[in-house]
């Protein structure tokens, strides 16, 4: 995968500037700036702070097929569901799918 231009889709499809991503990860906008135009790889640390910024993990950042941002909400239930247990995990999926039925 090519990760510059992952992140140029990523500005594009949010309508982002360099400067609100820079401003939104707590990065220079320098930083962001020098990885166009030396055409370079970010960090690991600097990749990180951007994905934060977009709502989205590095695992997101690579996958191939649709994202699906971790809003507050979507973090909320990632944190409870790792807490339950097997059967209660099976449960909560049979009520999510309920609903989608209806």
């Amino acid at each position: 995968m090519d990760v510059l231009e992952r992140l140029r889709q990523l500005l594009k499809e949010r309508h982002w500037s360099e400067y609100r991503l820079a401003r939104l990860s707590g990065l220079n906008e320098s930083t962001i700036a020098n990885i166009y135009r030396r055409n370079t790889l970010p960090t690991i640390p600097t990749l990180e702070a951007i994905c934060s910024a977009f709502g989205i993990t590095l695992a997101q950042f690579f996958a191939q097929d649709q994202l699906v941002e971790v809003t507050p909400q979507v973090r909320q239930l990632l944190d409870a569901w790792s807490a339950l247990t097997p059967n209660q995990k099976e449960l909560l999926i049979q009520l999510a799918r309920s609903y989608q039925e209806e």
